[in-house]
């Protein structure tokens, strides 16, 4: 059976009770993780512009604008609750750099709107498989070679998302993900440069898949062989050297979306591991910033190309910083913990943040890729001649090193403290418990009254 049908099939008759528990507290997790990063990151930059853009459009009201309010096409809504759900870069990713749950959340939010409700099993159930699709799809280092996989891959999360719950038949279903194929793209040149288009092209997903899965119940047709067909998804990105055999293989047995990391802190995952390393330095040596003469850190060179660059302030401080592994040392040694607030442009610049990072040198090595994605070697050289040495193979997070439930507590209220827009504690608390109950609900829609300030 061909590999598009087979995923077809998979996402259209899977049911709740298929799930695995903890495949659904990934999705938990998820929602918290992402509703927190929505409101904390509402007020950031282009946010309010983006806002303001779609409003000015008009056109029918189907789905709402999370925290400032407004109902617009749901392809707009998705959008614009995508681009603040990224704005932090807080929200949760895969391994090499996709970010799954600020397109499949608000995707299935607005669908829902959009389909004039829909139940929590069947929420959790469309969540859940949006996001093991793209798991499955998801590409390596090598074959994305600068593409960003944000932009390639999670495309097709928010189209399962959006698809299922607005109820495709599988005929539809199959050509939602093949449109949805013809909209795959992105740069990581975003990232490198600092540009608000890192945030964009996360809301482009959403809105392509609602528009993809809108556009297939017309019955317009995509390519059948969007896979494996000469100039399918597996030959133009995956460069003939990926198969769609393994997506499809254990569909219903294995769970990949469980290779979701979550954030311990909010910046870049490849930027995770070095700052939980000098924070761990800190504790373990009492290390004095005045004492230390340099800092040297080796990172496999995928990482070394995305993080490793010198630390400058372009355009955009902020995304700057959170791909710094050179700013994310320094701020984790200077100021003994890292928090949102450490990613204003007030903080970026403090001049004692900046003359620090002159002494932290990164190096790709690629001998590091044997240990693992996110390996790294840092080492601290003090004026007194002492040097210390730290290595991780695995950040936080990541599979193999997961968060605990009081680290996925402190980042959703890191995110409330965070908020330009002060979020009521008590509204907080009560979506929080929403949220712990969401497979309980006749309808996901009562979660929006709670997401709108």
């Amino acid at each position: 059976m061909k590999a598009e049908k087979k995923l077809t099939e998979y996402v259209c008759r899977t049911q709740f009770n298929e799930i695995p528990r903890d495949a659904l507290k990934v999705m938990q997790n998820m929602l918290a993780g992402v509703f927190g990063t929505t409101i904390a990151g509402s007020g950031s930059e282009g946010c309010d512009a983006l806002v303001q853009y779609y409003l000015d459009q008009g056109g029918k009201e189907d789905a709402t604008i999370l925290i400032h309010g407004g109902k617009v096409p749901a392809q707009n809504a998705v959008m614009v609750n995508s681009v603040m759900a990224r704005a932090l870069d807080f929200d949760d990713a895969m391994a090499p750099g996709i970010h799954i749950g600020a397109s499949v959340v608000p995707a299935a939010l607005g669908a829902a709107e959009l389909a004039g409700g829909c139940s929590g099993k069947e929420f959790l159930t469309a969540l859940a498989l949006g996001t093991e699709i793209a798991a499955r799809l998801n590409l390596t280092e090598a074959t994305y070679d600068g593409f960003d996989p944000t932009g390639v891959c999670s495309v097709f999360a928010a189209t399962v998302a959006a698809g299922r719950i607005l109820q495709l038949n599988e005929s539809e279903m199959w050509n939602a993900l093949a449109l949805a194929f013809n909209r795959s793209g992105g740069s990581f040149q975003c990232n490198i440069d600092g540009s608000l288009a890192v945030r964009v092209i996360q809301g482009w997903v959403s809105q392509t898949g609602m528009h993809c899965a809108q556009l297939a119940k017309l019955g317009i047709t995509g390519p059948k062989n969007f896979l494996d067909g000469v100039y399918g998804y597996f030959h133009l990105f995956g460069r003939d050297v990926v198969s769609s055999d393994a997506c499809v293989q254990g569909l219903g047995e294995r769970f990949d979306l469980q290779k979701v990391i979550f954030k311990k802190y909010p910046s870049c995952g490849l930027t995770l591991g070095c700052t939980d390393v000098t924070l761990a330095l800190l504790e373990e040596n009492g290390l004095a910033p005045d004492d230390v003469d340099r800092i040297e850190v080796r990172v496999p060179p995928y990482a070394f190309k995305l993080v490793g660059h010198p630390f400058k302030i372009g355009d955009n401080p902020k995304v700057n910083a959170q791909f710094s592994i050179q700013y994310c040392v320094a701020n984790a040694l200077l100021r003994k913990c890292s928090r949102l607030r450490h990613f204003e442009e007030s903080a970026i610049r403090d001049p004692e943040i900046m003359a620090f990072t002159e002494k932290i040198s990164v190096t790709s090595d690629p001998e590091l890729d044997a240990r693992g994605h996110t390996a790294l070697d840092l080492t601290v050289f003090m004026k007194s001649g002492e040097e210390h040495l730290k290595k991780m193979n695995i950040a936080p997070g990541f599979p193999g090193n997961p968060l605990t439930q009081k680290d996925h507590e402190n980042h959703f209220w890191d995110c409330m403290d965070f908020a330009n827009t002060p979020f009521p504690k008590e509204r907080a608390e009560e979506l929080l418990k929403t949220i712990d109950q969401v497979e309980d609900l006749k309808d996901v829609q009562v979660l929006i009254p709670l997401l709108v300030i």
